[in-house]
């Protein structure tokens, strides 16, 4: 009887630790195919366009290194940029464009929160976007430099929107 009890205790005891780990909620994330995607997406924008070559950087939601890829003749200063704005919206999930409104007024001077200005790797201009899933979760972020920033926004908005239908 003793031996019986052991073994509904042992198998009651699977059975919950196992319905406990499958009820953990999964964080969606960033693969590698994805950002490929999207880094194509925005070299076909930027070709397009006629822009100046780009530097393409995608963070995952941690600001660690997906991927990375410099145009031919893309600046070689845009290279740490790219990054710095993938890593700004990945860090402070908002666009790079609103990092900048966050610090600075429209005349230039210290905005409402100065304090933004003085970190030292948050880019306080446009190119940079956070990446989010349909249902909003922050699986990255995308950094472009080499072109104009609204033009370097515009690749990135538009490399995001090439794989809106596989971010869920």
């Amino acid at each position: 009887m003793k031996f019986f009890k052991l073994v509904f205790i042992i198998l009651f005891s699977l059975l919950y630790i196992n319905n406990s780990a499958f009820s953990l909620e999964l964080k969606p994330v960033i693969s590698l195919d994805i950002a490929k995607k999207m880094a194509d997406a925005c070299e076909l924008k930027r070709a397009e366009k006629k822009w100046n070559p780009i530097n393409i950087a995608i963070v995952d939601s941690g600001a660690d290194l997906i991927l990375f890829r410099r145009q031919d003749g893309a600046f070689l200063g845009s290279i740490d940029i790219a990054i710095r704005k993938a890593t700004s919206s990945a860090m402070i999930p908002r666009s790079t464009r609103k990092v900048g409104e966050l610090a600075y007024a429209k005349d230039g001077k210290l905005g409402p929160r100065p304090g933004v200005a003085t970190v030292d790797f948050l880019v306080p201009f446009a190119g940079g976007l956070p990446i989010r899933t349909d249902k909003g979760h922050l699986i990255g972020a995308i950094g472009i430099s080499g072109a104009s920033s609204d033009q370097d926004e515009e690749c990135a908005q538009a490399a995001i929107d090439s794989v809106r239908d596989l971010l869920n």
